[in-house]
C-alpha cells in the first residue's frame, strides 16, 4: 500500500512529509490536481494526505469535492488521513461540518494550545513542544471550520479555537502547516510586510519546528 499526496496548487507542496516518505523508503504518489491530473482509483492507498492552498473549500471546484468524497470512502474504511490548512477544511467539510471566513488572517508563527483531548493523542502530542501545553507553529489562512460531529478537538489558538481535530482513530485535520521547509516559507511570505520579522522567527523557530513535525510523522505513518 502507498500514500497518497493531494496538491490543491502547485506552490504547496509536501515538504518534509515527503523529505520522511522518502528517508522511510515509503511508497506514495502526488497528484498535481490544479494543474488537471486526476486523482488514481483510491484502492491502492491506504493513506490520504491533502495539502493547502489559497481556494475555498466552499469554491465549485470539482477536484474539491473529488477529494471531500476521498474523505469520506477512506474515513468509513478507516484508512489513515492528514489534511493540512485547506486539506483540513475539506476534511471538515466532507464531514459535515461549516467551513468559514475567520474574523482575521493568521500568517506567521503563532502559538497553538493543546486541549486535554490533544494532551493525551499519542501521535499528535508527538507533534507538542515537550512538557509544554503551549506549541508555536507556522500560520498562513484565512479561513476555520467546525469540529465536524464525532471528531476531538486537539488545539485551538488566540484567534481560532478550531486548529486541529481527530476523526476517528487515525484521521488528523491541521489549520497549521508542519509540511513546511525553510524555504518554502520565505518564498510564500517575502510579500508580507512583516516579512523581516517571520523571516527571523522562522530562523529561531524551524529546527525544532521540523523535529516535532518528523515526530508526528513517525507516530502517524507507523
Amino acid at each position: 500500500m502507498a500514500v497518497l499526496i493531494c496538491k490543491n496548487i502547485v506552490t504547496e507542496g509536501p515538504g518534509t512529509i515527503e523529505d520522511y516518505l522518502r528517508i522511510a523508503k515509503a511508497p506514495y504518489h502526488i497528484v498535481e490536481l490544479s494543474t488537471g491530473e486526476r486523482l488514481p482509483a483510491p484502492d491502492a492507498f491506504d493513506t490520504l494526505i491533502m495539502m493547502g492552498g489559497p481556494m475555498s473549500v466552499n469554491d465549485e471546484l470539482s477536484y474539491i469535492r473529488e477529494q471531500e468524497k476521498l474523505v469520506r470512502d477512506f474515513a468509513e474504511k478507516d484508512k489513515k488521513i492528514l489534511g493540512i490548512c485547506l486539506g483540513a477544511q475539506i476534511m471538515a467539510k466532507a464531514l459535515g461540518a461549516k467551513v468559514y471566513k475567520g474574523h482575521k488572517e493568521e500568517t506567521g508563527w503563532y502559538a497553538i494550545s493543546a486541549t486535554e483531548d490533544g494532551l493525551k493523542d499519542e501521535v499528535f502530542s508527538s507533534l507538542l513542544t515537550h512538557n509544554s501545553k503551549l506549541s508555536t507553529v507556522f500560520h498562513w489562512h484565512g479561513e476555520t471550520f467546525d469540529i465536524p460531529e464525532g471528531a476531538v478537538r486537539l488545539a485551538s489558538s488566540e484567534l481560532y479555537p478550531n486548529q486541529a481535530f481527530r476523526y476517528g482513530r487515525r484521521a488528523y485535520a491541521f489549520q497549521f502547516h508542519i509540511e513546511v521547509r525553510k524555504e518554502m516559507i520565505l518564498e510564500w511570505l517575502k510579500d508580507e510586510p512583516n516579512f523581516q520579522q517571520i523571516a527571523g522567527e522562522t530562523e529561531s523557530f524551524f529546527a525544532k519546528y521540523r523535529e516535532r513535525a518528523e515526530n508526528f510523522y513517525k507516530g502517524f505513518f507507523s
